[in-house]
């Protein structure tokens, strides 16, 4: 949220306009028809921080809470509804953990898609206040890679320090390994064919020279 005015909005409440009456001590509730520019502006804030609330919810959501006139009240209805009480929160948390300790590949998944999996989990772990050592995160990455990267792991493991670097330095590495293991194939792959098409036409050759010698054996007896 970058507007301050519209978080304010949300956080404290919607501004009441009060006024002092003539010849009285008494603070009221402002009628409208004798706002100034001031007071309208401090209502448009109000106004301002509710439809930025309401348009960041789905149509289907903000009809839930259709009956709530304040960007207070909706923020607080929505915590109360997503975030839940106490025991709720705990209870999101033990989930998440058990998500990350069984966190593994999947059979038949792009290295791509598992590192997508991965930041939301992480991702949805920080916002539910579970905070993970760099160590926990990065081992637990690394040791999730397919089968396959047996020898990539042993290499990441042995050279770089997982409990120093950050997630996304851990997962440029491993994409790099992706990389040059690809790069590998493709080269192992034409070389196969190089040396195919070499055979052949070695093969071809030998055949011709054979044909060759053939001719001219069969022109001493002509």
């Amino acid at each position: 949220m970058k507007d301050a005015k519209v978080w304010r909005s949300i956080v404290r409440g919607p501004q009441v306009i009060t006024y002092q009456r003539e010849n009285s001590e008494e603070v009221a509730v402002k009628p409208v028809e004798l706002y100034d520019d001031s007071d309208f502006e401090k209502v448009e804030e109000d106004d301002k921080a509710l439809s930025t609330l309401t348009m960041a919810l789905s149509p289907e959501i903000a009809w839930g809470f259709r009956e709530l006139r304040s960007a207070k009240a909706l923020w607080e209805a929505l915590i109360e509804v997503y975030e839940g009480n106490e025991d709720m929160k705990r209870s999101r948390q033990d989930l998440l953990r058990h998500k990350f300790n069984m966190f593994n590949h999947v059979l038949g998944e792009s290295l791509e898609t598992q590192l997508h999996r991965f930041i939301f989990l992480v991702t949805e772990m920080r916002y539910a206040n579970i905070n993970l050592t760099a160590a926990e995160t990065n081992n637990k990455h690394v040791n999730a890679l397919p089968q396959r990267w047996y020898m990539n792991v042993a290499v990441i493991k042995k050279m770089k320090d997982l409990n120093r670097l950050t997630l996304s330095e851990v997962m440029a590495i491993v994409k790099a390994c992706d990389m040059d293991d690809k790069q590998r194939a493709i080269n192992h792959a034409n070389s196969y064919n190089v040396a195919g098409y070499s055979a052949s036409s070695n093969n071809a050759l030998t055949s011709q020279d054979n044909f060759s010698m053939f001719k001219a054996s069969q022109g001493q007896y002509t």
